[in-house]
């Protein structure tokens, strides 16, 4: 299976399913994010790359002089709950199914490509982030969020090294392979992005303190990332024995009734010069 062919799989399978139903969760949890995110937006035609459940794409369109906001993502069931939210919000916000790598955008039509989260999954980079160039018109701006890597981000890999004695089939994340941590390497970013046309490239350090209830860990840590996929489709013996060890690793981060922890992030800032 090619790494495009799985991460569509993923996207419209478990993973897409435990985003949909967590959202309130994930909302909470990545709020700092979509504040950095939205602090440097502008334009009035915007593409919301990897959109999940549409809170970026909804909240640009709250932004004054945003007249668009288009939100794409490779899982229909999180652009379902895309366009839920939209309507429940009065927004404008529209959203389409897709890969950002191979979609067919029209050409020049967007001021600003913005994501939170949602490039670092790219089969072929370089061609995707030369893709959304060309939809990008000329003098318009490319604005990311991504993670920098694993070890600075202790809370994001808890549940599966946890797990990992007792899931020994979870898969073993490779460095600057697609998946979360896949554009951790600023150096790396820096590459793809100047191979793929961008100019005036800035890649700034930024940390973020989240948090969730309590109340919600044990359904983070039985849905969420490699654990949560496979606690799905395990039986009741194994999630009896996972869950209790797995929750129990994740005591460093839990205050009172909130779980918190800092996430270590890069800001991309790239420019689109070329006519």
């Amino acid at each position: 299976m090619s790494d495009e062919q799985g991460q569509r799989e993923r996207w419209n399978g478990r993973a897409g399913s435990a985003w949909v139903t967590s959202q309130a969760l994930l909302d909470r949890m990545m709020k700092p994010f979509e504040e950095v995110l939205l602090e440097g937006v502008s334009g009035e035609r915007i593409l919301d790359v990897g959109c999940g459940t549409g809170v970026t794409t909804v909240g640009a369109t709250r932004i004054p002089g945003v007249r668009t906001c288009v939100g794409l993502d490779i899982s229909e069931q999180m652009v379902d709950a895309a366009r839920e939210r939209a309507e429940r919000a009065g927004s404008p916000a529209t959203f389409v199914v897709g890969d950002a790598q191979t979609f067919g955008f029209e050409p020049a039509a967007y001021d600003l490509v913005m994501s939170r989260f949602g490039v670092m999954f790219f089969a072929d980079p370089v061609a995707a982030f030369a893709n959304l160039r060309a939809a990008t018109r000329p003098g318009g701006k490319l604005r990311c969020i991504t993670w920098r890597d694993a070890a600075e981000n202790p809370f994001m890999t808890t549940a599966e090294r946890a797990a990992a004695p007792l899931l020994p089939d979870l898969p073993v994340r490779e460095p600057n392979e697609p998946g979360q941590f896949g554009l951790a390497d600023r150096e790396i970013v820096r590459k793809i992005l100047t191979e793929s046309g961008w100019t005036d490239i800035d890649i700034e350090p930024f940390g973020a303190e989240c948090s969730f209830a309590e109340a919600d860990l044990i359904r983070y840590v039985t849905q969420m990332g490699h654990v949560g996929i496979a606690l799905a489709g395990a039986d009741d013996q194994t999630r009896d024995r996972v869950v209790p060890v797995v929750r129990a690793a994740f005591e460093p981060f839990v205050a009172g009734d909130e779980v918190r922890f800092d996430a270590a992030c890069w800001l991309i800032r790239a420019r689109n010069t070329t006519s």
